[in-house]
């Protein structure tokens, strides 16, 4: 592995390096820039930066700093000997952004990354201003039935040449690594129905997406919605702080692949002000008189 405290050139420019983190040297770029708020990538399980984010990322980053992260065991960070659990890599990104100096963020999270987004949402408001959330569930039970229990069947085999294989072989410190990661990946699967998210507790806007025939259960979607203040009448109550967007012809993989209706939601999303969405008194006051 590279010195950990060297910066070097990563993709396409962007600046990357390794910080100290709770044990890990953990890999981070950062690209783009301007004075919007950050934006932190976190990837998928056994995923990295560029299975995630390669379609979306150099978009994002026109106007705004984008942080990529790559969790323990992940892509250019390399295991160390601890279990893989969704609170102990949010707390290894809100150190990460501590060492970056970065007080507070917008999140963009897939799958498991969705899910460090929403453990940060609800232990570390302080860290988070708004969320793009990909295939998130708040409860095991937003999956679809016999999803944990085929992926226990999951194999470094049946992962044979796949992108995620290749990235990871291509880019780990330790690719030999790789059965060790899967083993790790469904041993915090096995856990996840002990994990329920006070959705309510969440302060920060959400964007909440799926692909329609994604891993999460489209009412569990829209249960989310709801938990988030949305499934209200717009035109009477005003718009709800948080969106939801169901991408048509979309699985859970191809879900961060349809860069066509990405891009056109994340950066105005992101770059409204935080307070759009409630409505004003006079709009209110004319929505009841039916104006």
């Amino acid at each position: 592995m590279s010195d950990p405290t060297a910066v070097a050139n990563g993709r396409a420019g962007g600046e990357a390096g390794y910080a100290p983190v709770n044990g890990l040297q953990m890999y981070y770029e950062i690209h783009g820039s301007g004075d919007a708020v950050p934006l932190v990538l976190l990837h998928g399980a056994l995923s990295a930066t560029e299975t995630s984010f390669g379609a979306l990322l150099p978009e994002l980053a026109k106007g705004r700093r984008v942080i990529a992260v790559e969790q323990q065991a992940h892509g250019r960070t390399a295991d160390i000997d601890r279990p893989l659990s969704v609170p102990q890599m949010a707390d290894d990104t809100a150190a990460l952004l501590r060492h970056l100096g970065i007080e507070k963020a917008d999140f963009f999270g897939y799958s498991m990354g969705a899910a460090i987004a929403l453990d940060l949402a609800v232990r570390r408001p302080d860290l988070v201003r708004k969320l793009v959330l990909i295939s998130a569930t708040y409860t095991v039970d937003g999956l679809h039935p016999g999803l944990l229990e085929g992926l226990e069947g999951l194999t470094p085999d049946a992962m044979a040449g796949s992108p995620f294989e290749e990235e990871y072989l291509r880019l780990a410190p330790n690719p030999q690594d790789w059965p060790t990661l899967i083993e790790k990946n469904k041993e915090m699967q096995r856990h996840l129905p002990e994990v329920t998210i006070d959705v309510t507790a969440i302060q920060a806007p959400v964007l909440l997406v799926i692909g329609d025939s994604d891993i999460v259960r489209p009412e569990h979607a829209v249960e989310m919605f709801r938990l988030l203040g949305g499934g209200v009448i717009g035109d009477l109550a005003g718009l709800p702080k948080s969106q939801l967007a169901v991408l048509p012809g979309t699985t859970h993989i191809t879900a961060v692949y349809r860069a066509d209706l990405l891009l056109a939601m994340i950066p105005p999303f992101l770059d409204a002000p935080v307070s759009e969405g409630a409505p004003s008194d006079d709009q209110a006051t004319g929505a009841e008189s039916g104006a």
